[in-house]
């Protein structure tokens, strides 16, 4: 099997995640030039293109393979950075940010259980990059070899990968109290949710027409929505009067504590099943990563 210059590999990995070959040279502290140079080189080496050039630019079915193997590499350097730490906490290198472990995390899973997750093992040394989506959407990173792991919605295993179950997402359906007494005095229901606006993360966000869909037994809905691409501010929003917004039940708990939100869906309450994806590979890194979702998910989200 040929070996792949390191080098070439994290140009490579540097044009797909920069997206382009002037912020991967930037990224690098080289020339243009000398990242085109470098990835003519590699795609040499393969025998294929590893990249199309369009807008935006896209690694081929070649390339997304020879991006998941840079990544592997980066694996390969957390683990020995991680047994050096142990063996000899002096003889550790300064991060390098081509070292980045790269993993994809739905939005809300960001905004409640994740980061404090996540922070042992930062405040450790890790180099994490997280990459968010919707939870419908995170495994694609993963099938394309752009993270090592992801949290997602998806119950099925991915090829070469393993899946551990984290638990279920409650999400509720929440509005300011004042807008609430004024539009909604009745709560939210079959006969008038299609009056009023429902604040969406982004068009990808199904969960609102899920939500009405599954509470009022309704195969399809048309709702009035707005956008608002973060969980935090779809709360805001929410707390400003824009209209309701259906959120995960640990990021509002303590507005609707303290009466600022009214959980105008209730009683009902859907739930989102979220998985742990990643490579099956034997890792220290990785081992540590799937221990600390483990135990924070076990802690924030409902069972399956």
């Amino acid at each position: 099997m040929s070996t792949f210059d390191p080098d070439a590999l994290e140009c490579l990995a540097a044009i797909v995640e920069e997206g382009g070959f002037e912020r991967a040279a930037q990224r690098l502290s080289i020339t243009q030039s000398a990242v085109s140079q470098r990835l003519r080189s590699l795609e040499a080496q393969v025998g294929t293109v590893l990249i199309v050039r369009s807008r935006p630019l896209k690694a081929t079915p070649a390339g997304q393979l020879m991006l998941k193997h840079a990544k592997m590499m980066r694996l390969l350097r957390a683990d020995l950075e991680h047994d050096l730490r142990e063996l000899a906490p002096n003889s550790a290198r300064g991060q390098r940010d081509e070292d980045r472990v790269s993993v994809a995390i739905n939005a809300d899973s960001i905004a409640t259980w994740a980061l404090p997750a996540l922070s042992p093992l930062v405040q450790g040394g890790l180099p994490i990059e997280i990459i968010h989506d919707d939870q419908d959407f995170t495994h694609e990173w993963l099938r394309e070899g752009q993270v090592l792991g992801c949290v997602t919605s998806l119950g099925q295993a991915l090829r070469g990968c393993k899946l551990e179950p984290l638990g279920a997402m409650p999400y509720v359906a929440v509005a300011g109290a004042a807008f609430a007494q004024a539009t909604l005095p009745e709560g939210l229901t079959r006969h008038n949710f299609h009056r009023v606006p429902f604040i969406a993360f982004n068009r990808k966000d199904d969960l609102q027409r899920d939500f009405v869909c599954r509470a009022f037994a309704l195969a399809q809905v048309r709702l009035k929505q707005l956008y608002v691409p973060a969980s935090e501010g779809q709360v805001r929003a929410a707390l400003a009067g824009w209209g309701l917004t259906v959120v995960p039940r640990p990021l509002v708990a303590a507005a609707l504590a303290d009466g600022r939100l009214v959980d105008v869906g209730a009683p009902h309450v859907f739930h989102v099943p979220l998985y742990w994806h990643c490579w099956n590979l034997a890792s220290d890194v990785l081992d540590s990563l799937s221990a600390a979702l483990r135990t924070a998910a076990a802690r924030q989200l409902d069972p399956l």
